[in-house]
């Protein structure tokens, strides 16, 4: 009897020990600008999942293959400026502000957006990595035009 308490005992101390240690890696992630592609990432490595904030909204949400699947509080704010880069015209304000979305397909590939917030400007304009982050948009077109000069080369 004593030895039955005492399996009983363990079997419910490591069944708290797992479902604590196997909760999913979003969970244990708040988002950010800096990790919002490894954020997305955490939900599927096959599927498109999209983060979408509409104007003025104190909750955002996942949709993962364009089924609403989690809120998550924002952490948008006025100071948010969102804008696209293109080979001939450079940093241009994207038009429509007042709702974002930012994707990440099952290869990894994102949304083309650089965002101008708090100070620093986040570029994911490149595909696969991680956003670079810039402390100003003239930097970051700086940083551009040098790129496109050496390839021209």
């Amino acid at each position: 009897m004593e030895l039955l308490i005492v399996v009983m005992i363990i079997g419910v101390v490591y069944s708290i020990v797992i479902s604590k240690i196997k909760s999913p890696l979003y969970e244990k992630i708040t988002p950010s600008f800096k990790n919002l592609k490894f954020y997305l990432q955490s939900f599927s490595k096959t599927s498109k999942v999209a983060f979408i904030c509409p104007e003025n909204a104190d909750k955002c949400f996942i949709e993962i293959d364009n089924k609403k699947i989690k809120e998550v509080k924002s952490f948008f704010d006025d100071s948010v400026e969102i804008y696209r880069y293109n080979y001939y015209n450079g940093v241009s304000k994207k038009d429509d502000n007042n709702f974002f979305s930012f994707s990440v397909d099952k290869n990894g590939i994102t949304d083309q957006v650089i965002i101008r917030y708090k100070n620093k400007v986040y570029d994911y304009t490149d595909y696969f990595n991680n956003p670079k982050i810039y402390d100003s948009l003239s930097e970051l077109s700086e940083t551009k035009s040098k790129l496109i000069e050496e390839v021209l080369q």
